[in-house]
């Protein structure tokens, strides 16, 4: 009979009811946005490379390798002789190895240079592949694969001519040897995206009168004269390893951090991940810390509302207690309220929330590159709407406590 009539009162108000469930909809959205992008740009960012067992560099940390060989971020302190890649790899625990070249760039896009197993290598998003969105892969020593980024702000298509500059902030252009844009990148969310690719002999082929980091005054090998060279790369920045089995990877890290013949560093890259992910996880815990204020905001909000419904029900509350209602039929009709707002509020939050994020979904991947998952409710979200709408008949025993104790007093007296 409580239920009843509690439905009953609802129904009378509904309009300030539907209002009242509205809010509390959209905090209880806002928050459930808040986790997913959350969740999602973390999983984003562990994401950026996955199924390579081993980064390769130069003796430097680990954070720092990771930085400049998959983020594009920073510079390597030394580079890894072509003969020391070779002895590495030719060891039975690698089962493919991908060589990274960088160093120069093109309008503030960093300049890779790779081979073509890169493409087929370098996995993402557990496990996604690059795909050619245009184009093909290059074949000719001057072919450029351009990432999604690249050509979308800088507003390249197919065939035309590119220069590559020497350096990250250098006025020297390799001019006399301009590329052409073989084929452009399907969209990643990952620092590919904003990497211009070429292939380890063209980085060798832009620098034959180059010597110390520096051009060789007068002299200008012919581009016909340079293909017939033999361009085979010195020296390279970094390398993807894969490894033939899992139980081999710390063995293989341990050799490759005492190699004899020059000073390496070997990483683990989902390892690293982790440890950037500490580090600027700041913005994860200013996200949680919003998460937390708009939950307590929403359950102060739902209390100051119930009490604001009050002063529109004192005669109504001094009818019950005339009529011999007892204490818990006054707490429990305003708590049985209170559940029934807070469950219709979780539903049509859930609801908001998916409309919400099937329209943004493509903006913010394309905009941010993090892929906001649009999925089941997930246990802790169903656990977050468990706790919610506890802690909803909770805070509604204040005004139901006042409600009773002040009933006739207030509902007797009411001057209209």
């Amino acid at each position: 009979m409580l239920f009843k009539l509690t439905l009953s009162s609802l129904y009378a108000r509904l309009l300030t009811v539907s209002m009242t469930v509205f809010a509390i909809s959209l905090s209880l959205m806002l928050y459930l946005s808040v986790e997913k992008l959350r969740s999602s740009a973390y999983t984003s960012f562990t994401n950026t490379i996955s199924q390579t067992d081993l980064i390769v560099g130069s003796r430097t940390s680990s954070i720092q390798l990771l930085l400049y060989s998959v983020f594009r971020v920073g510079n390597a302190t030394n580079n890894i002789t072509w003969e020391s890649y070779e002895d590495i790899i030719d060891r039975d625990e690698i089962a493919w190895s991908v060589p990274i070249s960088l160093g120069d760039s093109h309008k503030g896009f960093r300049v890779m240079g790779t081979n073509l197993e890169f493409f087929e290598r370098y996995k993402y998003r557990s496990g996604q592949s690059l795909e050619i969105e245009e184009g093909n892969y290059f074949d000719d020593l001057y072919d450029v694969v351009l990432g999604y980024g690249v050509a979308e702000k800088l507003g390249y298509k197919l065939d035309i001519p590119l220069i590559v500059s020497h350096g990250l902030q250098s006025f020297t252009d390799h001019d006399d040897q301009p590329f052409r844009v073989s084929g452009i990148l399907a969209k990643t969310g990952t620092p590919v995206d904003n990497t211009v690719i070429v292939s380890l002999e063209a980085i060798e082929a832009i620098h034959v009168d180059w010597s110390s980091g520096t051009k060789i005054q007068g002299q200008e090998t012919p581009v016909d004269q340079i293909r017939k060279m033999d361009l085979s790369p010195k020296n390279i920045t970094a390398a993807l390893i894969g490894v033939n089995s899992k139980l081999q990877v710390f063995q293989l890290q341990r050799w490759i951090n005492e190699y004899p013949e020059e000073a390496l560093s070997s990483i683990l890259p989902g390892v690293a991940l982790q440890e950037l992910w500490r580090i600027v996880g700041i913005v994860e815990n200013l996200l949680l810390g919003i998460s937390i204020v708009v939950i307590f905001t929403t359950l102060i909000g739902m209390t100051a509302i119930v009490f604001s419904s009050l002063n529109e029900r004192r005669r109504e509350m001094a009818i019950w207690r005339a009529m011999g209602a007892s204490p818990s039929i006054i707490i429990g009709l305003l708590m049985i309220e209170a559940f029934i707002i807070a469950v219709l509020s979780a539903i049509v939050s859930t609801i908001l929330l998916f409309v919400l994020l099937y329209l943004l979904q493509p903006w913010i991947d394309s905009t941010y590159g993090i892929l906001v998952n649009i999925e089941m409710l997930s246990l802790e979200d169903i656990l977050i709407f468990v706790y919610f709408i506890l802690a909803a008949m909770l805070v509604s025993l204040v005004p139901a406590i006042r409600a009773y104790w002040f009933s006739i007093n207030d509902g007797m007296t009411i001057k209209i």
